[in-house]
């Protein structure tokens, strides 16, 4: 039994007690301190207005019945989305003008997970001083100020999806003349989530021939919900087996994109945004950004293109509070995260797609060609169970002493990050599991498995 609180939201197992789970208890005390901070910032406006929506997963429709009984006593008027996605929510909350939004979901978390995503009015998660506000305010006693006559109104509204895809059409850089040419054929792994919704629709809209499996949102997950390799064989199995161009794989919430090469291969959730910034900065110079723990290959690529690449801690928050920063034309999260400001600030991976898509229809080549440009780095991602006696603070200091003699550049706001000549290793607690995640990336396999094993021994 598990809650975690932070910047991507409040995140636990089902099943326990209200300190130690996502207990009802929970979920309507941290709903009614989310609406307290609402009716701070907008203390004018006498219903401010919500939007809520959920993921496919079992859970979600009793979490909703729980928060949107929570907001409505409050004096909130809600839109329900119902089945949507994370970056859909994102960009309906802007075009609707709402106060907020909340996304029922857990992202990649296994089946017994759920979580409360909380969105400011600009469709953005809450800034971390936000975040330990809604924290505070749920420590506290939150009383309910109003009488019948001053309850919010529920409204029934569409998923918004179709409109998100609308979006991502008219972006100048999304061709889709040039992708409907091409003719392209696609497997998709919806996971049996709202990317069963989403992904048909943008594949009809874009001309593309697709395969789904897992093809239906009601939350039964086919696989564990993580898109990592050894949660996608079925789908790596039927690339090869239909002769597609290449395969999609989303998480639930639909926020993370990962790429299957036409043999069936990964490409790798890490060059995802690595080739969406090649292909967007191969026609308009700029920026970008990514977290501490994404490939050093997006860099590699920012600077062939002429452009500057910086980073920050992990977490969608801080990725796109420095791309405002330095003005970033694209960032993301090696997580197969991309994030394009020219539609919203948050990671979608339905924009993700059609920028890959747009770019393989232009160049006229295959995904593994392009894959074999990108620059290529080894890299490796361990997770060490955390319990709640481990002492992090003395576990890094301890890491980094051990490397002293060979660092050339270190980040201690998020965990540690050592950076050496020509590898790095970055180790944090996970802001979405009750672990500690190691990752190191290097030139060679063999390095980078010998840092890992190296912090592992330390451990």
């Amino acid at each position: 039994m598990s809650l975690i609180k932070s910047i991507s939201g409040i995140r636990g197992t089902l099943g326990g007690s209200p300190e130690n789970s996502m207990h009802p208890e929970t979920i309507v005390r941290f709903t009614l301190a989310y609406a307290k901070f609402i009716r701070q910032q907008f203390p004018d406006i006498q219903h401010p207005h919500i939007l809520i929506g959920r993921d496919g997963r079992i859970s979600g429709k009793f979490i909703q019945q729980l928060v949107e009984g929570a907001l409505l006593s409050y004096g909130m008027n809600i839109s329900e989305l119902d089945y949507t996605t994370t970056p859909t929510m994102e960009v309906a909350i802007a075009s609707y003008r709402a106060q907020g939004g909340i996304m029922i979901t857990a992202s990649h978390n296994p089946p017994n997970w759920n979580a409360l995503k909380f969105f400011n009015h600009l469709g953005e998660f809450l800034a971390p001083s936000d975040v330990k506000q809604i924290i505070f305010l749920s420590e506290s006693t939150t009383e309910i100020p109003f009488q019948e006559n001053q309850l919010g109104q529920l409204n029934t509204a569409s998923s918004f999806i179709p409109e998100h895809i609308n979006k991502i059409l008219s972006l100048p850089f999304v061709d889709v003349e040039a992708i409907r040419k091409r003719r392209f054929k696609v497997v998709a792994d919806a996971i049996n989530s709202t990317g069963a919704i989403a992904l048909p629709l943008l594949f009809d809209a874009l001309g593309v021939e697709a395969v789904i499996i897992n093809d239906q949102p009601l939350g039964a997950f086919a696989h564990e919900p993580e898109p990592i390799p050894e949660n996608l064989l079925s789908l790596s199995q039927h690339v090869r087996d239909k002769g597609a161009d290449m395969g999609v794989a989303v998480d639930p919430d639909v926020d993370r994109l990962v790429l299957i090469l036409p043999d069936g291969t990964p490409m790798g959730e890490e060059y995802t945004v690595v080739a969406a910034a090649d292909y967007v900065l191969s026609h308009k110079r700029g920026n970008t950004v990514s977290n501490y723990s994404t490939t050093k290959a997006l860099q590699d690529i920012t600077i062939k293109h002429g452009g500057k690449h910086f980073q920050s801690p992990v977490g969608e928050i801080h990725v796109v509070q420095k791309m405002k920063e330095v003005q970033a034309i694209i960032g993301g999260e090696g997580n197969g995260g991309v994030i394009f400001p020219e539609l919203h600030y948050g990671r979608d991976a339905l924009v993700g797609i059609a920028l890959i898509l747009s770019s393989l229809a232009q160049r006229k080549i295959s995904l593994l060609d392009w894959k074999n440009e990108l620059p290529y780095y080894y890299m490796q991602k361990v997770k060490i169970p955390l319990s709640k006696s481990t002492e992090i603070k003395n576990l890094l200091i301890q890491i980094e002493n051990n490397f002293s003699h060979e660092i050339f550049e270190t980040f201690k706001d998020d965990g540690l990050k050592l950076v050496f000549k020509d590898s790095w290793i970055h180790v944090r607690s996970s802001n979405t599991e009750p672990i500690l995640r190691i990752i190191a990336e290097s030139p060679s396999d063999e390095k980078t498995h010998e840092l890992i094993e190296k912090v592992k021994r330390m451990l």
